[in-house]
């Protein structure tokens, strides 16, 4: 077992563990219809929110990573969430990037900023040799903040009874991308 996070800073974000602290201002993100409109779970209540927390910190014990908490650092606003997760996909287990944010933050390239200080931390602390990222096609966002991050061949599949396209960089990809994406 790795030892968890306890925070990561970039320029605009503080990413850190989420506690049950985090319940209410997390349901109002994931309770927005438009924020998960590509969710395979769909929208959250306040108790599936908790209950999700609950899955995270599990994730954080046993894997040594989870989804964190995405702090904006102007305003000490709960964000949203970015990090990675074990999933079980096309019968094979996987680590997965995934991230939300509330809309108030969208647009601000904070989702890239977020995502690509989850994956060096994946890649270059806890050592993970492959990371996978399931992305809706019609989630044009999101397929640009795939790209921006380096990913760049992907595989139809299902999940969750969704089409999805499944992105795939391993750490040699990671470490001989171009220094622009950093």
């Amino acid at each position: 077992m790795n030892t968890p996070l306890s925070s990561l800073n970039t320029e605009h974000l503080i990413l850190r563990e989420l506690s049950h602290d985090d319940t209410p201002a997390l349901a109002r993100i994931l309770g927005d219809a438009e924020v998960m409109r590509h969710s395979v779970r769909g929208v959250l209540s306040e108790q599936a929110t908790g209950e999700f927390i609950d899955w995270c910190r599990h994730s954080y014990r046993q894997h040594g990573f989870g989804p964190w908490a995405v702090v904006d650092k102007s305003s000490s606003t709960l964000a949203g969430f970015c990090g990675l997760n074990a999933e079980r996909v096309d019968d094979a287990d996987e680590i997965e990037i995934g991230y939300r944010l509330a809309q108030r933050f969208w647009g601000k390239g904070l989702g890239t900023e977020a995502a690509r200080s989850a994956l060096s931390h994946g890649f270059d602390t806890l050592k993970i040799d492959s990371l996978i990222a399931i992305v809706e096609p019609a989630n044009i966002a999101s397929v640009k903040v795939i790209q921006k991050l380096g990913f760049s061949g992907f595989i139809h599949s299902q999940y969750h009874r969704h089409g999805v396209r499944i992105y795939r960089m391993n750490a040699q990809q990671w470490s001989s991308r171009p220094a622009a994406q950093d």
